[in-house]
This record gives structure tokens, C-alpha cells and sequence, in this order.
């Protein structure tokens, strides 16, 4: 077997693996890192032993992943104000129409994920999002196939517990709401502000104190909206500032710049025709993964 067909089977299956393990980490710099890594461990495999490539694969990136989140606990840990996802800034023709898939890389989602252990949270994505099957999760998890299944059900409870119900809003909603609220956040619009917000919305700033941002969530729509009219009125004191509306984690998001210099992603979770959560990133560590357009399958 040559390089070649090494490097050929795992780009093909690049944009899966790479999702796998962003949902597992929530980290796009540090599902590079573990990609480059296994890729090195998968150059080095006899594929003459290799009776599946996808579940092979899907194995050792999430061993990898795994080990990259014991070996950053104590940053979690040690981590200046919330923390929160990296966003995921995808390539325009990417945005997906897979329901499940679209439903598990959102920033609602993946704070959810947080929630579960790592082993949890590893089974749960294996098995509830890419649906692979429980042999090929215990070979990956170093559990046996019937720990699996319980902690397969176990994690699927507390998901389901937390989760929220409601239908999937559609792009065109989601385009239009966050439309009104850029209008009404850039003119100072409180009333329009308010009509937009549920009544215990809250913002989450992540800045791992490399940034100005509340090192709490602030909960209620007045305090929302007053947070929100105040940034922008600062916002308008730069000429330079400017807000693009992108695609991140499979949704409109705002990117926020001064002049080419990013300051912040603020993705925004709509519920039931009501804005109910705002996840503002501010680490400018988290905003660098921003630069560079994903792929994402299953």
C-alpha cells in the first residue's frame, strides 16, 4: 500500500472525522491538531488490516480527541469566565440540510454537550448523530459493549431532559430575526429590541479575560437589551466598526469588525419565534478558527 491511498482515504473522509471530533472537543484549532495527529498514527497502518475504513477512522480520532480532553482539563478548569464553544465558521455551500447533523454542531447543542462527561459525550455523538454502532463505540471509548449502551441511554436522557422543545426554525426565520435585531440593536431601539427577546433571555460571554466582556451571564431581556444598545452605541463611536452577517455552527451569526481585525462572533438561539440566548465569543484565541471556512459531514 502506498502513501497515496493513505492520504486518499482519510481526505475522503476528512469532513466527518473533523466534525466528530468538534463535537467532542468544541474546539476547531484543537480538532486540527488532533486530525494532524491521527492522520501520523493512520500513515503508519497496514490497510491490508483495515476491514473498514470509516469505523476505523472513527475510532482513532475519538481515542484522540479523548486524550486531548484529559490533557486540557486543568485549562478548563483554570479558564478566566464562561466558557463556550469555538464558533464554526462554514463554507457557504456547506450549510447543511441534514436535520440532525445541522441540530448537532449549534452552539445550543454543543453548550448542552458540555453538560456529559467526555465518555458521555463521545457516545452520544458516535451513536445518536453518526449512528455507529455499539462495537465499534466500545472499541473506541475502551469500554465494553454493554457499559456503552448504558451510558449511551444515560446520555441520551440528560440530553433529551435539557433539551428544548421546540420545531426547527427555518433559515428564512432565522435571516429575518436576525435582521430585526441588528436594525433595531444598530438605531438604539429598545422597544424593537424587547419584541425581539424572550423574557429570560441571556448573554454569554466567553473572553478568557483577554477581552472585555461580563465575566457572568446576564439574564433578562431589560438587561439584555440594555447590554446590547450599549455595545452598539459604542460600536458607532469607531467609524471603522462594521458587522458581517456569516454562517457559523449552521446558523446567521454577526462578526464584528474593527476595521480587518475581528472582535467578536455573537451566534444567536432562536426558541418558539423568540431570541433566548445570545453566545458572544470575545477570546480572540477562539476567533482565530473564524478565519478558515469547515466542511462538515456524517
Amino acid at each position: 500500500m502506498t502513501a497515496d491511498e493513505h492520504a486518499e482515504r482519510f481526505t475522503l473522509l476528512r469532513p466527518l472525522l473533523f466534525t466528530i471530533v468538534y463535537e467532542i472537543l468544541g474546539s476547531a484549532t484543537e480538532s486540527d491538531d488532533v486530525l494532524q495527529d491521527s492522520y501520523l498514527r493512520w500513515a503508519g497502518v497496514d490497510l491490508a488490516t483495515v476491514r473498514d475504513t470509516k469505523s476505523y477512522l472513527a475510532r482513532l480520532v475519538t481515542r484522540q480527541a479523548l486524550n486531548a480532553v484529559r490533557a486540557g482539563a486543568r485549562r478548563r478548569e483554570d479558564y478566566i469566565g464562561p466558557w463556550l464553544p469555538e464558533p464554526l465558521l462554514l463554507d457557504e455551500h456547506d450549510a447543511s440540510t441534514d436535520v440532525v447533523l445541522a441540530e448537532s454542531v449549534s452552539m445550543a447543542m454543543l453548550v448542552l454537550l458540555e453538560t456529559l462527561t467526555p465518555d458521555e459525550r463521545a457516545v452520544f455523538v458516535l451513536r445518536e448523530v453518526f449512528a455507529f454502532d455499539h462495537d465499534d463505540i466500545a472499541a473506541a471509548v475502551g469500554e465494553s459493549v454493554a457499559a456503552v449502551r448504558q451510558v449511551a441511554h444515560r446520555a441520551r436522557a440528560h440530553v433529551q431532559a435539557r433539551r428544548k422543545r421546540f420545531e426547527p426554525v427555518d433559515a428564512a426565520q432565522i435571516t429575518r430575526l436576525t435582521e430585526q435585531f441588528m436594525a433595531a440593536a444598530a438605531t438604539g431601539d429598545t422597544d424593537g429590541l424587547l419584541s425581539l427577546l424572550a423574557p429570560d433571555a441571556t448573554w454569554t460571554a466567553d473572553s478568557g479575560g483577554k477581552a472585555t466582556a461580563s465575566r457572568r451571564p446576564v439574564v433578562g431581556a431589560e438587561k439584555v437589551a440594555a447590554l446590547l444598545i450599549d455595545l452598539f452605541r459604542a460600536d458607532r463611536s469607531m467609524p471603522d466598526m462594521r458587522m458581517e452577517l456569516v454562517n457559523c455552527n449552521n446558523a446567521p451569526a454577526l462578526a464584528a469588525y474593527h476595521g480587518d481585525h475581528l472582535e467578536g462572533v455573537f451566534l444567536i438561539e432562536i426558541t418558539d419565534g423568540e431570541i433566548t440566548n445570545f453566545y458572544a465569543i470575545r477570546n480572540p484565541d477562539k476567533l482565530l478558527a473564524v478565519a478558515v471556512p469547515r466542511q462538515i459531514s456524517r
